[in-house]
């Protein structure tokens, strides 16, 4: 099988994370629950991975790093710190449901703001037109999980600084890939997933706090700390944190963190960039696929989605599939994208830091033979 749906999550880890993961169901109890050596290496092991997460994101202190089941969970919290209902909520065109979702469910006027694909100076303008006086809050992805399109989350983390509306950023697309400095942002939150790019185990997640975020707990109950108590906990991360942490995944997190720290963004961006940008050069070779590639390589990261002329996407996913190349077809969960690009779905290949150039000539040729 050649694996090219690392943008939904990566299959293929270091070894070390599955190591981590099984030495940790062995060995590991739960954080804050009892004055024993289990108990104590968990507490060491969760703190361990805070301290990582907070050198490579610059989160400001490892308190600031919220452990969580996934990036949507992560938004949830972020969004729901806010009173939105009526609220003007301001967002890239590029949105995934993750973010769309909760701020429908919160009762938010939802604005959309976007310009044309991998246009990245016309839809920074777009954004910021969209932040009129009456808008409460902002919130963008890094990257479009559809098309690999890296927004200007710098530059519009400026514009809201400058207009005092809070942000919140979803790194679901670039947490591994890209540079990610909450502080540098300013944003409020910045959510994302443990299992893509960041090679953690599945069912974990970061969520990074900033220093002026409201805390609002999403969930209530033991924590570990001020159990006298019936409120929750009012500091970090305890307040975020209800319940027993996900220690083995935690520890899978935290070498999978390591293992982007020693490789570097910069290099593992360059090599899923290469690998994408190589597969649409052979894809368009076949004469049947219609590849959406940027002519900036700096706006794109390894995510190529393609269109095959006479079959839709998701027919096309399952036909590739069963050849043995793993991908996705359809709406990927971002119909917003797709309104923003004028597509209808796509095929979507995501390359990682362990795909090579076999990879990327597999696809073109699974193609060909559709």
């Amino acid at each position: 099988m050649i694996w090219l749906d690392n943008a939904a999550t990566t299959l293929t880890k270091p070894y070390s994370v599955g190591a981590a993961v099984a030495r940790a169901m062995r060995e590991a109890a739960s954080v804050g629950r009892g004055a024993h050596r289990p108990g104590a290496l968990a507490a060491e092991t969760v703190f361990e991975a805070r301290e990582i997460a907070d050198s490579l994101f610059n989160a400001g202190g490892p308190e600031r790093v919220v452990f969580t089941c996934n990036a949507t969970h992560a938004l949830n919290i972020a969004l729901r710190s806010f009173d939105l209902k009526g609220k003007r909520a301001v967002v890239s065109g590029w949105e995934h449901n993750s973010v769309v979702r909760p701020l429908a469910a919160a009762g938010a006027e939802i604005v959309p703001a976007a310009g044309p694909l991998f246009d990245r100076e016309a839809n920074l303008r777009a954004f910021e037109r969209a932040l009129t006086p009456d808008t409460a809050r902002a919130a963008v992805c890094h990257v479009s999980n559809v098309f690999g399109f890296i927004l200007p989350v710098e530059e519009i983390g400026e514009i809201c600084r400058a207009r005092g509306i809070p942000l919140v950023v979803d790194a679901s697309q670039s947490a591994g890939v890209l540079p990610i400095d909450l502080q540098g942002v300013g944003a409020d939150f910045i959510a994302m997933p443990g299992h893509k790019s960041l090679l953690g185990p599945q069912g974990t997640g970061l969520l990074l706090v900033g220093e002026n975020a409201p805390i609002r707990p999403l969930l209530a109950g033991g924590t570990g700390s001020v159990s006298l108590s019936r409120e929750m906990p009012d500091f970090l991360p305890d307040a975020l944190e209800a319940g027993t942490h996900n220690v083995p995944g935690i520890a899978g997190l935290a070498e999978g963190m390591r293992f982007v720290a020693s490789r570097g963004t910069e290099a593992i961006l360059a090599h899923e960039r290469g690998l994408a940008r190589e597969a649409a050069r052979l894809l368009e070779r076949t004469g049947r696929a219609r590849c959406f590639i940027s002519d900036d390589p700096d706006a794109q990261t390894g995510v190529l989605s393609f269109e095959i002329e006479g079959m839709d996407s998701q027919t096309a996913a399952l036909r590739l599939g069963e050849a043995g190349v793993a991908v996705r077809g359809g709406l990927h969960c971002a119909p917003l994208a797709h309104e923003s690009a004028g597509t209808e779905g796509t095929v979507r290949a995501s390359f990682s830091v362990f795909n090579t150039l076999s990879d990327a000539e597999g696809l073109a040729r699974a193609v060909a033979r559709l």
